[in-house]
């Protein structure tokens, strides 16, 4: 009898403990899905969201010159469901990892072939395009919640938006 009572209480100490560790809890960095379509083409953004949090961002945290997985968590992963072009450069339809190399100004902005979500996996691939722009300084507005999205939509064209603390960096992507 003690021998059984003693199972009981382990497997329910177990169970309590498995049910502890499984319930909800908010994510440091939470996941974030963009649908948008630009033109005919559908665009979909899958990454996560730092915060800023009181920490210098970019050329600390995130220093200049280094590529960046340019989200948290995972490579952060774009889909285009036709040709594109990213500032005036063709990129095929697929699935991308997005990764960047900050600047204090200019930004390199690189589309690797999506292969595995971690950011080590990309180190020493060739990206299928990379393409510079100057990044915008927005003074004191900053944002805490990095952010993707896609604005300025026309008929064939729209940007592509990476923004955190008080960074913007605006990709020019037109379709056919």
């Amino acid at each position: 009898m003690k021998k059984l009572l003693t199972s009981v209480l382990a497997i329910a100490f177990f169970a309590f403990t498995i049910s502890v560790n499984a319930q909800d809890k908010a994510a440091p960095s939470p996941f974030s899905k963009v649908e948008q379509k630009v033109g005919t083409t559908d665009v979909t953004i899958e990454y996560s969201r730092p915060g800023v949090k009181d920490r210098k961002i970019f050329g600390e945290l995130v220093p200049y010159g280094k590529q960046w997985r340019t989200g948290a968590n995972a490579a952060t992963k774009i889909t285009f469901s036709k040709d594109v072009m990213v500032e005036g450069k063709t990129l095929a339809a697929g699935t991308y990892a997005l990764f960047t190399t900050p600047g204090q100004s200019s930004w390199a902005v690189h589309f690797f072939e999506f292969g595995e979500s971690g950011a080590g996996s990309y180190g020493d691939k060739k990206p299928k395009l990379t393409v510079n722009v100057n990044s915008v300084d927005l003074g004191a507005v900053g944002v805490e919640s990095f952010l993707i999205f896609i604005d300025q939509l026309r008929d064939t064209s729209g940007v592509l938006s990476i923004v955190w603390d008080t960074t913007l960096v605006p990709v020019q992507l037109t379709v056919k």
